[in-house]
């Protein structure tokens, strides 16, 4: 008989902790509200105590959700766990997750406690949680370095102070698959009262291994897998929503376990994830990479085209690629694209259509085809941003082989116009000069990248830089069919981004 598992998607909270991923609450809420869509079992909202902005995302998301489990983390701390729960009480199905951790290395050096105080932590934590919601669950931080007979007793301490749901953590990305099988099977085997609750996994890919690390615990018990979208988090990341769920979908003979993912919207959210974060996925990342289902070599192109077996695994409809990505041109209507929108998993409302309408026909004068790559974009810089400090109103640049390239840049700074004029050691270089010396910034550029949305000479250019200012990190993305506007209205995102973290202070909760 095929068994379910469940998939809890910790994009909201461990995935936001990758270096410059911070999402404002209107980017959480529509993510979250992408994910439902995607079938996820338990979406972990945030970390409610870190600061007020999260409390605020956590308990709207909470109050909007139809289906999903929303979770909110917490430590083993009364004011962290009413934090928890204040947030997620409105939720259809609320979960508390409370951690603390069990290794004797964090127990000495981090936490200065004993095990015994550590365990009477547990009990306490986990049976006030249960006070509040049925629904707990306890992990185990640095589960996979922590002694195990002293593992099982944590859990099975937390069994009986009430959790629902016990987590197994490769907290730093330490254990292999075999090892780490070995011990699930030894928690399963020697917690008394295992039978009691779901096992969970929760691994971090510091070395390549979270995806494999996952499935061996899945194989021999575990039920429940926490992942992140496009594997983003802390570090090299988490296990990956679509790797777990493609590798149990493909390879069902020797894998008799089923999700309750929707496998047509893994791609669409994917790109959400990436538009909303600024983090570009790997052309060679598996399942939702650009180059996954692309054939180069002569041998295989004929292969896949007498037989799509042969050289792919999986067909790209599976994942929500379609086979044709030609969409739209500038005689098509509101209802034509509208509908589309929805198929491409973008229910907007009617303010918000009116405006990617007016974007979409602009861009539409300049292409003669809009593709599915250009409606997103158009929608990243037109629904996903909220309230800017900084909005590029005009850019005027010259450069050449023998001229020194200067820029005439007009800003509005909270609805005032400034403007001004600059040079550099290229055009790109003159805007971003122009702009610092307008905004007043002191932001650092530490990563400057440019792709193409999609292929042709009249193919937008996407670009991401990364900024540092004063301790903060945060990511800017801008898409324009010139490639210095958009490194422009990237620098210019950025810039607000790192306003909005000067102005919502996130205290990054530990990674589990």
């Amino acid at each position: 008989m095929t068994e379910i598992v469940k998939i809890f998607d910790t994009t909201l909270r461990d995935g936001e902790q990758s270096p410059g991923a911070t999402m404002n609450t209107g980017e959480k809420l529509r993510l979250a509200m992408q994910l439902e869509k995607l079938g996820v079992d338990i979406i972990e909202a945030g970390f409610p105590a870190a600061s007020e902005g999260d409390f605020d995302a956590v308990a709207q998301i909470a109050g909007k959700l139809k289906r999903t489990e929303v979770a909110g983390l917490c430590r083993t701390d009364k004011p962290d766990i009413d934090a928890a729960w204040g947030a997620i009480r409105h939720a259809v199905k609320p979960r508390i997750h409370t951690f603390i951790a069990t290794s004797d290395l964090h127990l000495e050096y981090k936490l200065k406690k004993t095990r015994d105080q550590v365990l009477a932590d547990i009990k306490k934590a986990v049976s006030y949680a249960k006070t509040l919601c049925e629904n707990v669950e306890f992990s185990a931080e640095d589960g996979s370095r922590s002694d195990r007979d002293f593992l099982c007793r944590a859990f099975e301490v937390a069994i009986a102070a009430g959790a629902t749901t016990l987590n197994l953590p490769d907290t730093v990305g330490y254990a292999i698959p075999s090892e780490f099988a070995e011990l699930v099977q030894y928690v399963m085997q020697h917690t008394p009262n295992i039978h009691q609750a779901v096992l969970s996994v929760h691994c971090h890919n510091d070395l390549g291994l979270a995806t494999a690390n996952t499935l061996a615990a899945l194989a021999v018990g575990a039920r429940q897998a926490e992942v992140t979208i496009n594997g983003i988090g802390e570090r090299a990341g988490n296990t990956s929503l679509e790797e777990v769920v493609m590798a149990l979908h493909t390879r069902s003979n020797l894998l008799p376990l089923t999700t309750n993912i929707q496998t047509e919207q893994i791609h669409p959210t994917s790109r959400l994830v990436s538009m909303i974060t600024g983090i570009m996925v790997q052309p060679n990342k598996a399942i939702v990479g650009a180059n996954a289902f692309a054939h180069e070599a002569g041998i295989h192109q004929d292969g896949v085209l007498k037989n799509p077996m042969t050289y792919e695994i999986m067909r790209p409809e599976t994942i929500g690629l379609s086979a044709n990505k030609l969409v739209l041109g500038k005689h098509s209507g509101r209802h034509a694209l509208r509908d589309h929108l929805k198929n491409l998993g973008y229910d907007l409302s009617a303010e918000e259509l009116q405006v990617v309408f007016t974007r979409f026909k602009a861009l539409a004068d300049k292409k003669k085809h809009v593709m599915d790559e250009d409606l997103e974009a158009i929608i990243t810089e037109g629904v996903l941003r909220t309230h800017e400090t900084f909005v590029l109103e005009y850019l005027h640049v010259t450069a050449g082989t023998t001229v020194l390239p200067m820029a005439s840049v007009k800003l509005a700074i909270n609805g005032r116009s400034v403007q001004g004029a600059g040079y550099g050691n290229g055009p790109i270089d003159a805007a971003y000069n122009t702009i610092a010396k307008l905004t007043g910034t002191e932001a650092e550029l530490m990563r400057f990248s440019i792709s193409a949305l999609t292929g042709g000479t009249d193919a937008q250019g996407e670009v991401t830089v990364r900024l540092r200012e004063n301790g903060l990190v945060a990511l800017g993305r801008g898409s324009d069919m010139d490639i210095i506007t958009a490194s422009a209205l990237a620098f210019v995102n950025g810039l607000n981004r790192l306003e909005y973290l000067k102005t919502h202070p996130v205290e990054k909760a530990q990674s589990l």
